[in-house]
């Protein structure tokens, strides 16, 4: 069997890190670590850790069952530097959660960033605003992953 391309594998991946995104995320993420995550300090800190632990061991198991069941080929120092990525970026997002509307300087740098891009008033008058670019962030993140991991083996 001929080796699948870099476009079949980086869709391949980005398939399984999406799916298991939604899985680590909103189904594996325990209630306390989602509402603990953006506080201050070392329970924050904690929560949010143990949130991105589980979350890129949900993202390793459907990257590996992908890998298996479609022999993709991948290179598994490609693919763990693809799943540190998403799992790393995920953490700095996920470290903004309940922080969005704040304008302030003492907030993430990512919601100063927001900001500083002209989001203010949607950040501040929509309550949904926050989750959206958080979710799309994660989306943007989980996309350079597939690349990383699809990239030559």
């Amino acid at each position: 069997m001929p080796a699948p391309s870099a476009a079949a594998r980086a869709a391949a991946a980005h398939a399984a890190l999406t799916a298991a995104h939604y899985l680590g995320d909103y189904v594996v993420q325990t209630d306390s670590d989602a509402v603990d995550k953006g506080k201050p300090g070392p329970t924050g800190r904690a929560a949010c850790a143990r949130h991105c632990l589980t979350y890129t061991v949900t993202q390793a198991a459907a990257l590996y069952a992908a890998h298996r069941l479609l022999h993709l080929r991948l290179h598994p120092g490609r693919a763990a530097a693809g799943l540190a990525l998403s799992g790393l970026t995920h953490y700095v997002i996920d470290r903004c959660a309940d922080h969005w509307p704040d304008d302030s300087p003492a907030a993430p740098a990512l919601v100063r960033a927001a900001h500083a891009a002209g989001k203010s008033t949607w950040l501040t008058r929509d309550p949904s605003a926050g989750p959206l670019i958080d979710q799309a962030l994660h989306k943007g993140a989980i996309a350079l992953a597939a690349a990383l991991i699809a990239g030559r083996p």
